[in-house]
């Protein structure tokens, strides 16, 4: 499920993608207005699927997280950070399977 927020102290919106079992698995960058985050969105469903479109990274702190970016090469939605390797492929697969029909839920 994807859910709509929109800051009050950045005047920004953004969205999450939670999993089935209510964690966020994916978060996206700030957007300028609304529209902007339901762009994102739907960004989130047509690269989802494709393997090459994640990157996965190592953080200075040892833990493990991806980015999904879009066509252009632009960063659409970060993830939370795991422990292991293993954890971070789980979430990748879980963006993979839950993203392309997630509904939405306007919390803005």
């Amino acid at each position: 499920m994807f859910e709509f927020f929109y800051s009050e102290k950045s005047s920004q919106f953004y969205f999450n993608l939670k999993a089935q079992n209510g964690q966020i698995i994916l978060s996206s960058e700030m957007y300028q207005n609304k529209q902007g985050a339901e762009n994102g969105v739907a960004s989130v469903k047509r690269n989802a699927e494709d393997m090459s479109k994640y990157e996965r990274k190592t953080a200075s702190n040892g833990k493990f997280y991806f980015n999904l970016k879009a066509s252009n090469g632009q960063i659409i939605g970060k993830s939370q950070m795991y422990s292991s390797e293993a954890g971070m492929e789980n979430g990748i697969n879980s963006v993979k399977n839950n993203a392309p029909m997630a509904g939405v839920i306007d919390l803005s």
